[in-house]
């Protein structure tokens, strides 16, 4: 009884939090991001849906773009009761803003506090109710406060949908360069911001598609100015499926590795997810072998690196070789093979 009354609260969980996602948003959200959001199949979301038409009476509209199916429902213009975020709300919020300090930058950071505090003057009083609980850890950090009214453009142009002019430095460019994109997705990534964006046709120029879709650190960005020009988002991007399925924030030709982890490196990589097919094997108290997907090699040969000698890769040999130059280079660096 206990494990049925358990899958039930489940689901009742999950049903009220779609209806919540879908009520107050009233933006149109895709059968597979509702899916992620809930953790759930597509089959469950649908099952939901239905539930929520049947019990609650609800007008849920089904739109198309391209084979990806949306729903939305639409909020009344008037006559919605005024709601305050509760305690607990306020506190969790509290907590991924200040644990994203660092990231965000002072403005963001500002204006994030500001909105707590006025959901906060709707609350019973409370002495307590902001006491610092919370803290991020700073150096080596960058400073986002040059880009702050960057970030709002790019934010403005994914919900417009507008192309958007970018002038950008690049690591290793001489100057600065202007570009058109679309850009498609703000996320973080080892303590930076960085946008997927598409290229888009530069004004009175031959358009040539790129081999790879920008992948463009936020804080080289010196400016960003919205244009008139709209843009379809493509119908089957995934960000998850893209960026979150291997190792690898640069996406090249994904190839498996295998690597053996001994001490301390063992049991820290076990605490992780390094892709979403990996696979862990102990060999032993103190050592285990991932396997694991990945789509950068550079990425790759500096994260093992980092662990030292307690870290060995095995596959793919060419890996394994471009590994062991790199290795020479480095010994090379302390008067070593000289």
């Amino acid at each position: 009884m206990a494990k049925k009354l358990d899958s039930y609260k489940s689901y009742g969980q999950k049903l009220i939090g779609l209806l919540v996602r879908l009520m107050f948003s009233g933006e149109r959200v895709s059968l597979t991001e509702l899916a992620r959001l809930e953790n759930c199949s597509k089959q469950t979301i649908i099952r939901l849906l239905n539930d929520i038409r049947m019990s609650y009476g609800m007008d849920i509209e089904e739109t198309f773009q391209g084979n990806r199916k949306y729903y939305r429902v639409k909020r009344p213009t008037s006559g919605l009761p005024v709601m305050a975020l509760s305690e607990t709300e306020i506190r969790t919020l509290q907590m991924c803003r200040d644990f994203t300090e660092y990231l965000i930058g002072k403005p963001l950071y500002e204006e994030a506090t500001r909105a707590l505090l006025k959901s906060r003057a709707l609350l019973p009083e409370k002495d307590n109710i902001f006491k610092c609980h919370f803290a991020s850890f700073r150096p080596g950090t960058i400073d986002y406060k040059p880009q702050h009214q960057v970030i709002h453009t790019l934010i403005e142009a994914m919900e417009k949908q507008k192309v958007c002019k970018l002038t950008y430095q690049g690591l290793d460019a001489p100057k600065p360069k202007t570009f058109h994109i679309k850009p498609l997705k703000l996320f973080s990534y080892h303590d930076a911001i960085y946008l997927h964006a598409q290229k888009a046709k530069e004004p009175g120029k031959a358009y040539r598609s790129p081999k790879f879709d920008p992948l463009l650190a936020v804080h080289r960005m010196q400016a960003a100015e919205l244009t008139d020009i709209a843009f379809e988002p493509p119908a089957n991007f995934d960000f998850e499926k893209v960026f979150n399925s291997n190792f690898g924030v640069m996406k090249d030709d994904v190839f498996t590795a295998e690597v053996e982890f001994t001490g301390w490196s063992a049991r820290f990589v076990t605490e992780r997810t390094w892709s979403a097919d990996q696979k862990i094997k102990s060999k032993d108290d103190d050592r285990i072998i991932l396997t694991f997907t990945a789509s950068s090699e550079p990425e790759l040969i500096s994260w093992l690196l980092s662990f030292g000698d307690e870290a060995r890769l095995i596959k793919p040999a060419w890996l394994v070789k471009e590994m062991k130059l790199k290795i020479i280079k480095l010994a090379k660096c302390y008067g070593l093979f000289m």
